[in-house]
């Protein structure tokens, strides 16, 4: 399985709702998508980094640092429907779709991702990384995605909601009693999962949750997760940018 041709797209969309512009907010001195872009080629097992955005502003840059942009229409509902859109300009075997609001992703979780397809047989259909959840004010925030697995690590949901509930103890000592994983905003893709990525139907818990791998989940895909003891920061709001900038100084 180790010839797999694999290679990472970045999905770059400049309007965010909660942060306006943010991945081009600066970050020790550089806009926020260079950040994850560089850190990205640092992933050694992967052959190609490209961006996929709807603005010119973000292409230009990429395209000035060296790299690979694309565009598509804004219109575009999720990261990975964009990617879907330029998928007849992608020649890989295997498609890494990372967020462009992780600045401090670490390189060795995505070669921990391109090592669970190269050594699981057969195949999962989207392979993503979860890290153990020991804090309640992490099991509550909305922002961070909870995991409810398989005793083999395949994912059962995904929520914004911790998952599971835990019945008939205080909130505060959920974490002491059960094991709660997060989700790390980073997907693998088998190319023809993509490749179905039209045809799949509607997902009413993708529209609840506003979570794009429920499309996937509720049309009887599989999703592979796999533990990593790296927690990655997204940046969601003002409050969690000034974190990340106090973290690179």
């Amino acid at each position: 399985m180790n010839n797999l041709k694999t290679i990472i797209v970045i999905p770059a969309r400049l309007n965010s709702s909660r942060l306006a512009n943010k991945i081009l907010a600066d970050i020790a001195g550089q806009p926020m998508l260079w950040h994850v872009y560089n850190r990205c080629l640092q992933v050694a097992k992967v052959s190609e980094v490209h961006v996929v955005t709807d603005a010119e502003e973000i292409a230009t840059q990429v395209t000035n640092w060296g790299g690979k942009a694309w565009m598509t229409e804004s219109a575009c509902a999720s990261g990975t429907e964009r990617i879907v859109a330029i998928l007849d300009n992608l020649d890989a075997d295997i498609i890494i779709n990372v967020q462009a609001d992780q600045p401090l992703i670490e390189p060795e979780i995505i070669n921990q991702l391109i090592e669970v397809f190269a050594n699981t047989n057969p195949l999962p259909d989207i392979v993503t990384p979860a890290y153990p959840i020991t804090t309640t004010a992490k099991l509550f925030d909305p922002n961070l995605v909870k995991i409810a697995r398989q005793h083999d690590g395949y994912a059962l949901y995904f929520s914004r909601n911790p998952i599971p509930y835990v019945r008939d103890i205080d909130n505060n000592e959920w974490v002491k009693k059960n094991n709660f994983f997060g989700h790390v905003g980073i997907y693998g893709y088998r190319r023809n999962i993509l490749e179905e990525y039209t045809t799949l139907p509607h997902s009413p818990l993708e529209q609840a949750e506003k979570l794009e791998q429920l499309r996937f989940l509720q049309a009887g895909k599989n999703i592979y997760t796999f533990i990593t003891e790296h927690d990655v920061i997204s940046v969601d709001t003002q409050a969690d940018l000034e974190q990340v900038r106090a973290k690179f100084k």
